[in-house]
């Protein structure tokens, strides 16, 4: 890796550091080896969604380039390059899996408030109800649908695990649940489930725009782009509405607590 500072002086700078707990010396290291974490970054950024920002990953980064910088030992027979390297990716990814368990029980907020209101008010809650519940603003209620859309593997074709009401499970595609028109066979008609038909049920209980949303992007294989011009709201919305009825959807059958 190139820096900006010469090789002597980086020695001057390791040698301040560690023999003298030198903090100034500390913190011009960080930023001699700050173009490393910007590479790494910007390698691991590639391989993300589009959604996760590289500046970001800089920032996790830099918390790991500092640890490194604190416990690499200068009698080892290491650069310090490669022994930074591991640490810095292993801080962009602990801090990326602490975001999405975040955001994780924040979707399961999310599908409790539904129950809830659901069974409160029989019939799918608003956005503005859902807020309500929440104690949260209906912008940041929708921001939160964005995140939970961004950061999560959130789809109709997840398997999930479910507890059905005599005790049994299983796990369950909900796209298996919705019914094929061109399914003809008598038998395996017969074979369709009591909690199949009670997921396909949920699925028409959606307001008519959520449904919309499910049927577009599942059946038709339309972006949320091309969803959105058929709506004529943005792209955004359209997550927003995607991930709104998926929540829903999981929130009718979420295992008694």
């Amino acid at each position: 890796m190139e820096t900006n500072v010469k090789a002597v002086e980086l020695r001057e700078l390791w040698r301040r550091y560690k023999e003298n707990g030198d903090e100034r010396a500390r913190e011009r290291l960080v930023v001699a080896y700050s173009p490393l974490v910007k590479f790494i970054a910007g390698r691991m950024a590639s391989g993300l969604p589009s959604h996760v920002e590289e500046g970001d990953l800089i920032s996790y980064g830099l918390i790991g380039l500092i640890g490194a910088i604190e416990r690499f030992d200068l009698d080892r027979e290491i650069k310090f390059e490669t022994f930074a390297v591991a640490r810095v990716k292993g801080a962009i990814i602990d801090e990326l899996r602490s975001l999405d368990c975040s955001v994780r029980a924040r979707a399961r907020d999310v599908e409790k408030a539904h129950a809830q209101l659901e069974a409160q008010l029989q019939r799918a809650p608003t956005d503005e109800e859902m807020a309500g519940k929440l104690k949260t603003t209906v912008e940041e209620f929708q921001d939160s649908l964005l995140e939970i859309a961004n950061s999560s593997v959130l789809a109709l074709d997840d398997l999930w695990t479910f507890a059905d009401p005599e005790g049994g499970g299983g796990q369950i595609s909900v796209l298996d649940t919705i019914h094929d028109p061109s399914a003809v066979d008598p038998e395996t008609e017969a074979q369709t489930s009591e909690l199949k038909d009670r997921l396909a049920d949920a699925i028409e209980s959606l307001p008519e725009r959520e449904r919309l949303v499910v049927a577009l992007y599942y059946y038709e294989n339309l972006t949320l782009r091309e969803i959105g011009e058929v709506l004529g709201v943005t792209e955004s919305r359209v997550s927003q509405l995607h991930t709104k009825a998926v929540l829903a959807l999981r929130s009718r059958f979420r295992p008694p607590e």
